[in-house]
């Protein structure tokens, strides 16, 4: 007969406490109950940024989010992005993403296509920082649905501009 010993994270922060360890979890470690989750970020469009709608590259900004789940199919419809600054966009048209289906928010103004996966944020503004931010991803609700934090030097190791998540 094995004796197994499971520890518990209530246990191994009691224990951290105990010892006058302090135990930090980042926010992006929180797994959210969501189908939908953020799959990766372009933050820093390639090339020179230029916000002009006529010409910018604004467009080469992305957000992939990615319909994670086997079964479920999911309406974009009332789901917002923000960053740390509070810049928040609001998926206000039905847009349907299938099990493992996924769409990309971009910067700049074109017209929105289920076909091809694109939405766009009519805002020829960039929303996140080349040097570091937050990405929160809310459900209709307003209940969080993913939230990750980066910084340029910790987490986009070969520096092109992109970050992945979940796979």
């Amino acid at each position: 007969m094995r004796i197994r010993y499971v520890l518990t994270t209530a246990v191994t922060t009691a224990a951290a406490a105990a010892l006058g360890l302090a135990v930090v979890v980042p926010a992006q470690a929180a797994e959210y109950s969501s189908a939908l989750k953020i799959k990766g970020v372009q933050y820093d469009a390639p090339g020179r940024d230029s916000n002009k709608c006529s010409g910018g590259n604004t467009k080469n900004e992305y957000l992939t989010i990615k319909n994670y789940s086997k079964t479920a199919t999911v309406n974009l419809k009332g789901y917002k992005v923000k960053d740390a600054a509070g810049n928040t966009f609001t998926f206000k048209n039905s847009h349907v993403l299938q099990p493992g289906d996924q769409v990309s928010l971009r910067g700049g103004r074109g017209a929105d296509s289920d076909a091809k996966n694109v939405v766009y944020r009519q805002n020829c503004n960039f929303i996140w920082n080349n040097d570091k931010d937050t990405i929160y991803f809310y459900k209709p609700g307003g209940v969080r649905a993913d939230v990750h934090a980066y910084t340029k030097k910790a987490n986009d190791k070969d520096g092109n501009g992109y970050i992945a998540y979940h796979g």
